[in-house]
C-alpha cells in the first residue's frame, strides 16, 4: 500500500493542482501528500454519488404509487448484492484512512533538532519568541529546515492556520500545543530596503501602518505567506492575522533576528513606532482618532482620561507604564462607555527602554500638555504680568519704597572710609 501514494500523487498530482486545487500554492513538505489525499476522497465521492442519486430518483420514479391505489409493501432483499455493496466501497474507506492517519501522524512526530518558535496568541494579534527578547509578530522561518511551534494563548481558544503549509492547530489558554512543518519555497526579495524605508517613512508622516494586503510584501521587502486564526475569537477575529517568511539560510534569518533585537542608535519614538506594528498594539488601539478596541494614540497624551470607579486620571509617563504592566489597573472610559478590560499584561515582555520607547512614540502622535503650554502667547503674557502689578495696592507700594530707602541707608553706614 505505501507504493499507492507515489502513483497516485503522480497521476492526480499535476492535474488537481493546475486544475481542480481549491488550495493556495503548495509550500511545504506536507502539502503534496495532503492534497493529493483531499483529491482522491474527493474524486470517490463524486464518482460514488453521481449513479447512487441516479438510481435513488430513477427508482422512486419507476416505482412510485399509482393513483388512486393503495401503496405495496415490498419487503426483500439480496443477500449477495448487500455484501458486494458493503464490502467492495469498506477497501476505499481503508485505503482513505490509511494514507489519512499516516498524514496525520507525521504532523504529530517532530524531528529531532527543529528549530523551535514560541507562538503567543492574544486577542487579537500574534506575538513570535525568538529568544534573545525578540518578540515580532511576523513569523520567520529556514526553507528546508523543520520548524516547531510551541504555541498558547493568553485569553480564549485560537487557531494557527497556514494555508500554503497545509497546517493548523488549536491554541488553548493554559496548555502548550505543538506543531511543525518543513517550508519548502523560500520568500523572494521583491523591494529593496531603500523602497521599504521611502514607504515606512510616508506611513508614518500619515500616521498609517504597513499595508501588507496591498503592497503584498513585509516591511523588508519580502514577499509572504498568510497565516490565520481560525478559530472565532470575538470581535476583531478577521484582523488577527499574520504573514510567514521562508528564509533561504539560517545566517539571513539570524541577521534577520539581529536587526530586531535591539533599539540600537534609532530614536526613541521611531523605535516605538516599530514596536507599535510588531507587539500588537495596533490591533486595539489607532493612531488616527479612530475607536477600536481601545482608546486611540492619537493626541492623547497630556490628557484627563476618565477610568472605571475612580477619579480621571492624567495620561503621563505613569499611566502609560502601569497601563502597559497592569492594564486592568486603571480601565478608560470615554463618552460614558467604558472599553473592555480584555488587553493583556506585557509584564517580563518588554524592557524599560521599550516601554519608554513607547511612550515617546504617543507623545510623538500629540502632547496636549505641550499644547496647553504653546498656546499662550505674548498678549496674554503682557496681560497677566499688567493684572499682577494692577493687583498691589498703593499701601503695599508705599511698604516696599521704605523698605527700599531703609535698605539703602544700612548699606551707605557700612560702606568703608579711605583714609589716605
Amino acid at each position: 500500500m505505501t507504493q499507492i501514494a507515489p502513483a497516485m500523487m503522480s497521476l492526480l498530482g499535476d492535474y488537481t493542482s493546475s486544475k481542480l486545487s481549491v488550495f493556495p500554492k503548495s509550500a511545504s513538505s506536507f502539502s503534496g501528500e495532503s492534497d493529493w489525499v483531499f483529491h482522491f476522497i474527493s474524486i470517490v465521492c463524486v464518482i460514488f454519488f453521481i449513479p447512487i442519486a441516479v438510481a435513488l430518483f430513477g427508482f422512486a420514479w419507476k416505482y412510485r404509487k399509482a393513483k388512486g391505489q393503495p401503496a405495496d409493501s415490498q419487503v426483500d432483499h439480496n443477500t449477495t448484492l448487500e455484501l458486494v455493496w458493503s464490502i467492495g466501497p469498506s477497501f476505499l474507506l481503508v485505503v482513505m484512512f490509511y494514507f489519512g492517519a499516516r498524514g496525520f501522524l507525521d504532523m504529530r512526530s517532530i524531528p529531532e533538532g527543529a528549530y523551535n518558535v514560541g507562538v503567543d496568541a492574544y486577542k487579537w494579534g500574534w506575538g513570535m519568541n525568538y529568544g534573545n527578547g525578540v518578540i515580532h509578530p511576523e513569523l520567520h522561518v529556514v526553507a528546508g529546515e523543520p520548524t516547531k511551534l510551541t504555541m498558547t494563548s493568553k485569553d480564549v481558544i485560537h487557531s494557527l492556520y497556514i494555508p500554503s503549509f497545509r497546517v493548523k492547530k488549536d491554541i488553548v489558554p493554559g496548555r502548550f500545543n505543538y506543531i511543525w512543518f518543513k517550508a519548502m519555497e523560500p520568500s523572494e526579495k521583491v523591494m529593496t530596503d531603500e523602497e521599504c524605508k521611502q514607504l515606512a517613512d510616508k506611513d508614518k508622516e500619515e500616521n498609517l501602518s504597513w499595508d501588507y494586503d496591498a503592497r503584498q510584501c513585509t516591511p523588508d521587502g519580502y514577499n509572504f505567506y498568510d497565516l490565520y486564526c481560525a478559530e472565532y475569537c470575538g470581535t476583531n477575529h478577521s484582523e488577527m492575522q499574520t504573514v510567514v517568511v521562508v528564509h533561504e539560510t539560517q545566517a539571513e534569518l539570524d541577521a534577520w533576528i539581529k536587526k530586531y533585537s535591539s533599539r540600537g542608535d534609532e530614536p526613541p519614538a521611531a523605535y516605538g513606532a516599530k514596536l507599535y506594528e510588531r507587539r500588537g498594539c495596533k490591533s486595539c488601539h489607532s493612531i488616527d482618532g479612530s475607536r477600536l478596541v481601545g482608546p486611540s494614540y492619537k493626541g492623547s497624551y497630556g490628557t484627563m482620561r476618565d477610568i472605571v470607579g475612580g477619579d480621571p486620571v492624567k495620561v503621563d509617563e505613569n499611566y502609560i507604564r502601569e497601563s502597559i504592566l497592569n492594564p486592568k489597573a486603571k480601565v478608560a472610559v470615554e463618552q460614558g462607555v467604558a472599553y473592555q478590560p480584555v488587553m493583556p499584561s506585557y509584564k517580563g515582555q518588554l524592557s524599560e527602554d521599550d516601554i519608554y520607547s513607547l511612550i515617546e512614540f504617543i507623545k510623538s502622535l500629540g502632547d496636549a500638555s505641550a499644547a496647553e503650554e504653546a498656546s499662550e502667547s505674548p498678549a496674554e503674557e503682557a496681560a497677566e504680568m499688567a493684572a499682577e502689578e494692577a493687583s498691589e495696592s498703593p499701601a503695599e507700594e508705599a511698604a516696599e519704597m521704605a523698605a527700599e530707602e531703609d535698605a539703602e541707608a544700612a548699606n551707605a553706614d557700612t560702606e568703608p572710609v579711605s583714609v589716605e
